[in-house]
C-alpha cells in the first residue's frame, strides 16, 4: 500500500542539543534523596524547601582530599563560608577537619561562634574594618591583605597592639583566562605584589607566613592553576632570596567546577567538569617542580567551596500551573522562583519530576512563582507534562543559593538536613511575616490608634 504524502515541517528547536541520533526526549525521575521520598519531604517540611544531604558533603570531601594528599604532602582545606554560611554547613565541613575562609566581620565572627580557633581562621576580602583586623590580629588569625591602605591600616595597629599580625597577600596574576579577575588583591605582572612583599618584609612588624590567589570562578582550565602555582612559588623563592625568609604556606583559593552547565554552553557540565585529580595534578605538580627545596615545601591551603557542596544541594517544590505562550511553546509555572535559586542566572539547572511520567517530553519553559519577567528557572527544556499539585526536584544547588538568595515577594523556605543515618533536621526554619516585624519600625505618626 503506498503511504499517503506528508509535507515536511521544520521545528525550531529551543531546548536540548541534537546529535547526529536525534535528541533525547525521555526525563528520568528523582523521587527521592537519601532514600527519603520527595512526597514525604515536602509533606513535613513543606514546598518549597531546600534539601542537603551530609552523606554527598562527607563522599565529595573524601573525594577531593584524596585527590591531593596523594599527590602532596602537606594540604589543608578552609571551608569558604559565603559559598554557603549555615552554620550547620559549616560545622560538618570543620568536623571533617577543614578551616575557615571568611570574607566578611560577619563571617569571621561566625566561624568564631562556630567554634573555630582564631589561628584557623582565614580572613580575604578587600572590606577589613578597623575592628575586623584588630580581633583578627589579637586572635591570631591569617589575614590576606588585599590592597595597599590594608596593609597601612594593619601597620598603624601594630603601633598599638602587642601582638604581632600574621600576615599573608592576595595576588592576581594572567592565568590565561578571561576575564582576569585584577581587581582582587597585589598584580604580579606589574610589579605591586613584589613591592607590596617588599615593604611587609622591611617593616620588620608582620610576620609574612603566606602567598594567596583564587584567579576565577567555575575554572575549566586546569593549566590555569598550574600558572598561578609556578607564579607564587616564584614569589615564594624570591623572598628566600633575598631576605632568607621561607613561605608557610600557599593558598590557591578555590573556583573549580562543577557538573552544573553554563549558560550558552554547546556541551553539559557533566561532559566538561575537570576531576579534583586533574586540579590536583595542575597545582601540585607546578609546586614540587618549582625551585623551593623539598625540606620547605610550604603548605598547600584549598579554600574550594561550591565543588564540595553543589551536588549536595536539592530544591524540592510543586507545580502551580501550566499556560500556552504567545509562540505556542508550553510554560509551566512552579513555586521556586528565582528569589530562591539565584544561580539559575548562571546556570541550566537540571531540573526532574518527582515521579515517574510519561516519556512525551514538550519545549517547555520553566517559570517562578514572582510577578517580575526575569523569574525563569528554565528558558527552554524537554520536560514532561505536569499538573498542578505535580512535584518537581532541581538539582545541584548547594552553592551561592543559601547565600545570595532574595526575600523578594515570598518568604524563604525551611533548610533541611539529611544527616548520614537518614535522619532529618530543619537547619534554617522559614521565614514568617513575626520574620520581618521583629526588624520593622513605624513612625509614631504612621500609627493609627
Amino acid at each position: 500500500m503506498k503511504l499517503k504524502y506528508e509535507r515536511p515541517v521544520i521545528n525550531k528547536i529551543n531546548a536540548g542539543m541534537p546529535d547526529k541520533y536525534g535528541m533525547k526526549v525521555q526525563t528520568k525521575a528523582i523521587t527521592e534523596i537519601d532514600g527519603l521520598k520527595i512526597s514525604n519531604l515536602i509533606e513535613k517540611f513543606g514546598s518549597p524547601a531546600y534539601v542537603l544531604s551530609q552523606q554527598t558533603i562527607e563522599n565529595t570531601f573524601t573525594e577531593v582530599k584524596r585527590a591531593f594528599t596523594n599527590r602532596y604532602p602537606k594540604v589543608q582545606f578552609a571551608w569558604s563560608y559565603k559559598t554557603n554560611y549555615l552554620d550547620a554547613v559549616c560545622r560538618v565541613f570543620h568536623s571533617l577537619g577543614s578551616w575557615a575562609e571568611v570574607v566578611s566581620g560577619f563571617e569571621y565572627r561566625k566561624a568564631l561562634n562556630n567554634g573555630v580557633e582564631g589561628k584557623h581562621i582565614i580572613f580575604n576580602g578587600p572590606d577589613k574594618s578597623k575592628g575586623d583586623l584588630i580581633l583578627a590580629i589579637e586572635k591570631g588569625s591569617l589575614i590576606h591583605i588585599d590592597h595597599f591602605d590594608e596593609l597601612y591600616m594593619i601597620m598603624e595597629l601594630t603601633e598599638v597592639l602587642s601582638q604581632r599580625p600574621k600576615v599573608a597577600i592576595r595576588v592576581n596574576m594572567d592565568t590565561g583566562i578571561y576575564p582576569q579577575w585584577d581587581r582582587f588583591g597585589f598584580n604580579y605582572e606589574n610589579g605591586e605584589a613584589w613591592n607590596a612583599l617588599n615593604r611587609i618584609m622591611l617593616s620588620g612588624k608582620m610576620e609574612l607566613v603566606g602567598l594567596h590567589t583564587h584567579i576565577g570562578t567555575y575554572i575549566l582550565t586546569p593549566n590555569a592553576y598550574a600558572v598561578a602555582a609556578a607564579k607564587l612559588t616564584d614569589l615564594a623563592v624570591n623572598i628566600n632570596r633575598k631576605y632568607n625568609h621561607k613561605i608557610k604556606y600557599i593558598d590557591m583559593g578555590g573556583g573549580f567546577a562543577t557538573k552544573n552547565t553554563l549558560k550558552g554552553a554547546y556541551l553539559s557540565g557533566a561532559d566538561t567538569c575537570p576531576s579534583f585529580d586533574t586540579y590536583a595534578d595542575a597545582i601540585t605538580s607546578a609546586i614540587v617542580n618549582s625551585e623551593i627545596s623539598p625540606e620547605d615545601l610550604p603548605t598547600l591551603i584549598l579554600e574550594t567551596g561550591r565543588a564540595l557542596i553543589d551536588d549536595a544541594g536539592y530544591l524540592i517544590g510543586t507545580v502551580l500551573a501550566n499556560k500556552r505562550l504567545a509562540d505556542g511553546r508550553r510554560s509551566t509555572i512552579i513555586d521556586i522562583g528565582v528569589n530562591m535559586l539565584f544561580t539559575s542566572f548562571w546556570y541550566e539547572h537540571e531540573i526532574y519530576p518527582a515521579k515517574e511520567t510519561s516519556v512525551h517530553t514538550e519545549d517547555t519553559t520553566i517559570y517562578g512563582p514572582l510577578c517580575m519577567n526575569i523569574d525563569v528557572v528554565r528558558a527552554a527544556i524537554q520536560f514532561p507534562l505536569l499538573q498542578k499539585g505535580d512535584q518537581v526536584v532541581i538539582k545541584r544547588i548547594g552553592a551561592y543559593n543559601m547565600t545570595q538568595w532574595m526575600q523578594f515577594i515570598t518568604l524563604r523556605p525551611n533548610i533541611v538536613l539529611i544527616d548520614t543515618k537518614g535522619e532529618t533536621h530543619i537547619i534554617r526554619t522559614a521565614e514568617t511575616n513575626d520574620t520581618f516585624l521583629q526588624h520593622e519600625k513605624i513612625p509614631d505618626y504612621l500609627i493609627k490608634n
